[in-house]
């Protein structure tokens, strides 16, 4: 049996990132781990995902992360994260937060972004619980958490979504922050690693962003995969 199922956002332009996140996170875990990339896509060619498009969005998992819990047929805990990260904690450690009375566990950040143009000259918006949902602990059996089906995210503003309005503010359980630690935002842990490294502002994957915390080692973990890795 599963012990966690982990979905992790997926986008055209950067599936280096998704097979880093993807690798890091296995190669630290001692629990079973089923790991899907969420695909915009597919959803869309099974009809399933038909939100106009939208110029202000980010990435091409900006509203598709909302269907963890549906891909996860509203059943047991599943995580969802960015495809801008890297692991260097046990993802078994997030078992131990479990609780049936939340919808959701995440970081509850309090971050304002510093520049307005990120990665790959994205737009880099300010919102209210901004990251919140980069990282997202789901309880799919919870009645709020059911409440994400696909009507409602097609439906649904992506403030409803992105600020867990869907879900009563007591049933957003917290996560500690090295399990988002936002690189160029917070400290650094004092064991020397958070747990999961964001790259929320861009990673090593974009050219002139390898000045950035933990390089060496997501650079290092790239060319594993792809021995003819280049930034993009």
């Amino acid at each position: 049996m599963t012990d966690l199922k982990v979905f992790i956002g997926w986008d055209s332009r950067e599936d280096i990132a998704y097979q880093v996140a993807k690798s890091s996170l296995l190669e630290k875990a001692t629990v079973d781990v089923d790991v899907h990339p969420i695909k915009l896509q597919e959803l869309v060619d099974r009809g399933v995902y038909t939100r106009e498009v939208d110029p202000l969005a980010s990435t091409e998992f900006t509203y598709s992360r909302f269907f963890t819990p549906w891909l996860a047929d509203y059943r047991g805990w599943a995580l969802f994260c960015d495809c801008d990260f890297l692991f260097f904690g046990d993802i078994a450690g997030l078992l131990d937060y479990r609780d049936d009375s939340k919808a959701v566990l995440c970081v509850h950040h309090d971050y304002t972004p510093k520049a307005g143009v990120k990665m790959d000259g994205k737009v880099q918006t300010t919102y209210p619980r901004k990251n919140w949902s980069s990282f997202m602990l789901f309880n799919c059996d919870h009645p709020s958490t059911r409440k994400l089906t696909p009507e409602l995210i097609n439906r649904e503003s992506g403030a409803y979504l992105h600020r867990m309005q869907w879900a009563a503010d007591d049933e957003i359980g917290a996560l500690p922050e090295e399990w988002n630690w936002l690189e160029g935002w917070n400290a650094t842990p004092d064991s020397g690693f958070p747990k999961a490294v964001h790259y929320t502002n861009g990673g090593p994957w974009f050219k002139d962003w390898q000045d950035v915390a933990y390089a060496d080692r997501w650079i290092g973990m790239a060319k594993a995969i792809d021995p003819d890795f280049r930034p993009i």
